[in-house]
């Protein structure tokens, strides 16, 4: 049966591949250095030289933006990766194993998940400092519940299904029934649920580094961009709108890839 690539896949692979695009391209090439200030040009209006404008230190917007995007890729990747991996494994422990060791961690869960996900995140920089690295771990703690949950609930489905009960009785292992069997079936979900996880956490890093309890300068990132132009809402609007429709575009289109993936990959589509 052919499946429809759905609209949803078809602008959030766009705007996804447009960030990605950005990313390797700043490593390479920005129009001006992201932190040279040019005192005789700030708050400058988009065109000419500058083509979305400058900031209150005269540096370039644009160049700041696509240097943003490697901050932005590599928090988010390194926070969804790391929330994945534990949120998994302890997914597939609980929920394959069940009895007390479900209830010790189905217990954790349920602390961190008492928290909003921002909130918590908010508490832990806040409590270990500022910067890159606290917010990637902070970030990660927040992916893991999302993650766990949506494991544990796969294999206590697919735990009853006849191939595991074949696959316990030719002797494999609990790790490779539950890692070479039962997990490769949870595939789909969970590529969906890293995806919309990755725009939730592009949202949150902007929103700890509006904060400034995110990434520190003169690192450039959206969230503290945005968090500098406040002060010029109105004598510099372009200053403020650059970074924020970056941050929206950015997270529209993760998901939209999410949606349009899960679209794709749901059998009953």
């Amino acid at each position: 049966m052919t499946r429809k690539v759905s609209l949803n896949l078809i602008l959030g692979g766009a705007l996804v591949l447009l960030f990605l695009f950005t990313m390797v391209v700043s490593f390479f090439y920005t129009p001006y250095d992201v932190n040279q200030m040019r005192s005789e040009e700030r708050l400058l209006p988009p065109g000419g030289r500058y083509r979305l404008g400058t900031d209150n230190f005269g540096r370039d917007i644009l160049s700041r933006i696509m240097k943003g995007t490697q901050t932005a890729f590599l928090v988010g990747t390194i926070s969804v990766i790391i929330g994945m991996v534990m949120g998994v494994i302890l997914g597939a422990v609980s929920g394959y194993f069940g009895g007390w060791l479900e209830r010790i961690i189905m217990q954790i869960n349920e602390t961190i998940q008492a928290f909003p996900g921002v909130l918590l995140a908010l508490m832990i920089v806040a409590a270990f400092g500022p910067g890159t690295f606290n917010t990637i771990i902070a970030l990660s703690i927040t992916a893991i519940p999302g993650f766990m949950r949506i494991t544990r609930s796969g294999f206590l489905q697919y735990k009853e299904y006849s191939f595991v009960e074949a696959a316990e009785t030719l002797g494999i292992s609990s790790p490779g029934i539950m890692f070479k069997h039962i997990l490769p079936n949870l595939y789909p979900t969970i590529v969906v649920a890293a995806s919309a996880g990755f725009a939730g956490t592009l949202l949150a890093e902007a929103g700890l580094s509006y904060l400034g309890l995110g990434v520190q300068p003169p690192e450039p990132s959206w969230g503290r961009m945005l968090h500098e132009a406040q002060s010029y809402l109105f004598k510099a609007p372009w200053y403020s709108l650059a970074p924020g429709f970056t941050i929206l575009l950015s997270v529209l289109g993760f998901n939209l890839l999410s949606d349009g993936v899960r679209d794709l990959l749901d059998p009953k589509s």
